[in-house]
């Protein structure tokens, strides 16, 4: 059996685009620090477990699950995330003219959009130690819901997720210092609500597609 090799995903964007709600040297070491790390030790642990399981040796394979569920989870975070942001400035950032089905549908949930910003909000300065918040669209129901993971945990299980915000350090320190509500505040500037939008609308598969396009 031959393991999948993961590549980095380019940016949709240069990386001071963000800024200042995001400087460029965070979005440098994050991209090409802490994002390549997890997308090559995913790759070793894939290509481990791969080997493992050709030579018969399922509980050699079994012992690197732990190392994929991290790592591969960081990769899929981390390669949603940069999809789902956007220069301030940009028509994808206009959340009522980029994504007015999605802003009815989070208006009916919520009961407006400045309530779902500050519930959203609440859920992600509400994470203990490191993880992510995310948008979701429920499998079963096709409902909104706000969901909180921990550490690299992905939203990979039905739910189709249609932007997130990381709540590690590594994503906001070296600018908000211990400041996560500021940086709260500030990433609410450049969701791409076009990107949100077309995972809403669109097959949950598309979402992932970033995945493959970088093997």
């Amino acid at each position: 059996m031959s393991a999948s090799t993961y590549r980095l995903p380019p940016l949709p964007y240069a990386y001071d685009a963000l800024e200042p709600s995001i400087s460029k040297q965070i979005m440098e070491l994050h991209h090409t620090k802490h994002h390549q790390t997890y997308i090559t030790n995913l790759n070793k642990a894939l290509e481990t477990s791969s080997a493992a399981l050709a030579q018969g040796r399922l509980q050699d394979a079994q012992a690197q699950l732990p190392a994929i569920r991290f790592n591969g989870g960081g990769h899929i975070n981390h390669a949603l995330f940069w999809e789902g942001l956007a220069p301030a400035s940009s028509p994808e950032a206009q959340l009522d003219s980029a994504a007015p089905k999605l802003k009815a549908a989070i208006a009916s949930t919520w009961g407006g959009v400045d309530k779902f910003q500050a519930a959203f909000s609440a859920a992600l300065l509400g994470i203990q130690g490191s993880g992510w918040g995310w948008l979701v669209k429920e499998a079963a129901t096709g409902q909104l819901r706000i969901v909180t993971l921990a550490n690299q945990e992905a939203v990979v299980v039905g739910d189709t997720p249609l932007f997130g915000v990381d709540m590690w350090e590594h994503a906001y320190y070296l600018q908000y210092l211990n400041g996560k509500a500021a940086y709260v505040e500030n990433i609410w500037k450049v969701i791409n609500w076009k990107t949100a939008e077309a995972r809403y609308t669109g097959a949950r598969e598309d979402v992932f597609k970033v995945l493959k396009a970088n093997m």
